[in-house]
């Protein structure tokens, strides 16, 4: 087995939709076939190849349950790459920052603009 860069692995959209179905939970590897058959037309044999490069190299874990394969998030290669983003958070994360600060401004907003409007509401009803 060769090993396979963390953004290699995730740079197939496949491979990167399988990762999605396991962070919901534990699927069975019939599960996992059966929708990325579904939506990207490729075969079982192509998909059992999917899932195998993802246990791999770190990113999936499977377990044996009678005749049946389990598959989950082996978070190893996600934290290896996250370590690897961290160098670069300095470039989004500022702008998330501020992101975030604009979405509370303007829920504050809201919420006092529906106080004055009941205050108002309830001073013509008097």
């Amino acid at each position: 087995m060769v090993a396979m860069h963390a953004f290699d692995v995730l740079g197939d959209p496949i491979r990167r939709r399988i990762l999605e179905l396991l962070a919901d939970g534990e699927q069975s590897s019939g599960a996992v076939t059966a929708v990325i058959r579904a939506e990207f037309g490729i075969t079982q044999p192509a998909v059992s190849q999917h899932l195998r490069v993802l246990r791999d190299n770190g990113f999936a874990r499977v377990r044996a349950d009678g005749a049946r394969r389990l598959y989950t998030v082996d978070d190893t290669a996600l934290r290896t790459a996250d370590q690897w983003l961290g160098r670069f958070r300095r470039f989004w994360t500022p702008h998330l920052d501020a992101l975030a600060t604009e979405v509370a401004r303007g829920k504050r907003e809201r919420r006092l603009a529906a106080q004055r409007s009941e205050d108002s509401e309830g001073a013509s009803d008097g």
